[in-house]
């Protein structure tokens, strides 16, 4: 399969693989033939790039690093917790959710068994979804991301466990945030961006309290808008001041809501984000932290179609872990743009004179 822009589909393309809604239900099943009104109202939904069927890359396989039931069960249960608490603004506290914590907990424990059996697996665009609510989806994928760089970090179970439920639920103060604000499509007003700025405290207020919840994970909530040279908020503190948990997921924070689609404007591709993380390195990300997070993205996603500087048009169909940069790329078209009839593959790690110079050529 390979990962086309939405823009570049056509009616008569089959689906790769699955679109979900936001409940984790499959709405559009791999195989389906796209029309135009499916892919007009794809483009309405915010879906950027979507996985078409293509004889030439089928061997090309998405590993998927949480399974299917652990994924719709977390994603279920985050929506639960904080609808709840949507629906109580005035509360602010979790003592009447009796199970939250541990419910969390197990769902931690799931999810690290899982991403344990991928110990080398690189990060990767997230299931292509119709999202009617970016929170839910965003506070798993955070999730998955900060998990995985603690595991290469080299981060025991119980580090992982506090750092997963930080990530997990760092967002959770913006229950607390008026619809209207949260989801304003338009630039915010002073007033409303303070309270918007407000739910790294809701959030702080939210889990402090809570025996099942480590108070670090709390404190993730509560910083990880705070970065490096101490321009972020809500107290202003900088370099060591901040804990390395909230520093891992402020980066990832910050990279999942640059490779998905917003209101007012349209995702990333990952190489394209990662260049925005890189520029943050020592004013606004630990250095260090960014470099592993460079080594661990697929900034080049499986089924990506790519040029070269040699002219020629290929495919991702593989990636090297110990050089993220240097995937190998399946030849389908040759300098002059001409279809091959027998494709071939180069390993860009090792042909590295043979530069990749854009993706998705028109």
């Amino acid at each position: 399969m390979r990962l086309f822009p939405i823009s570049m589909c056509r009616a008569g393309m089959k689906l790769g693989k699955h679109i979900y809604n936001e409940q984790g239900m499959v709405l559009l099943a791999e195989g389906v033939e796209l029309t135009q009104p499916l892919l007009d109202r794809l483009d309405r939904h915010g879906i950027n790039y979507l996985y078409i069927q293509d004889s030439l890359t089928d061997d090309i396989v998405h590993v998927e690093l949480i399974s299917e039931e652990n994924k719709n069960k977390l994603l279920r249960e985050i929506r639960s917790s904080f609808r709840k608490l949507a629906n109580d603004p005035g509360r602010r506290t979790l003592a009447s959710y009796h199970h939250f914590g541990k419910t969390f907990r197990l769902h931690m424990d799931s999810l690290i068994e899982d991403l344990s059996r991928h110990g080398d697996a690189m990060i990767m665009l997230s299931d292509i979804q119709i999202k009617d609510n970016y929170l839910y989806q965003h506070s798993l994928n955070v999730c998955m991301y900060a998990t995985m760089l603690g595991m290469s970090h080299g981060y025991g179970k119980d580090e992982l466990m506090t750092l997963g439920l930080g990530a997990l639920l760092h967002d959770i103060g913006k229950t607390q945030i008026p619809d209207e604000i949260l989801c304003k499509p338009t630039q915010l007003s002073d007033s409303e961006f303070t309270e918007m700025q407000n739910h790294t405290v809701y959030g702080y207020r939210i889990l402090k309290e809570e025996p099942n919840i480590p108070l670090l994970s709390a404190h993730c909530a509560f910083q990880h808008h705070e970065r490096m040279n101490g321009s972020g908020y809500p107290r202003g503190i900088k370099g060591d001041e901040i804990h390395p948990y909230a520093k891992w997921i402020a980066m990832v924070d910050s990279y999942d809501a640059l490779t998905t689609h917003r209101v007012y404007r349209p995702a990333l591709l990952p190489h394209e984000a990662l260049e925005v993380i890189m520029g943050g390195a020592n004013t606004l990300y630990d250095p260090d932290m960014v470099n592993l997070f460079r080594d661990k993205v697929a900034i080049y996603p499986l089924g990506v179609t790519v040029s070269l500087c040699t002219g020629e048009i290929g495919v991702v169909v593989d990636l090297n872990a110990s050089m993220p940069q240097r995937p190998v790329i399946r030849i389908i078209e040759n300098q002059r743009r001409e279809p091959l009839k027998v494709p071939y593959e180069v390993d860009l790690s090792k042909q590295l004179s043979i530069m990749i110079t854009s993706i998705n050529p028109t």
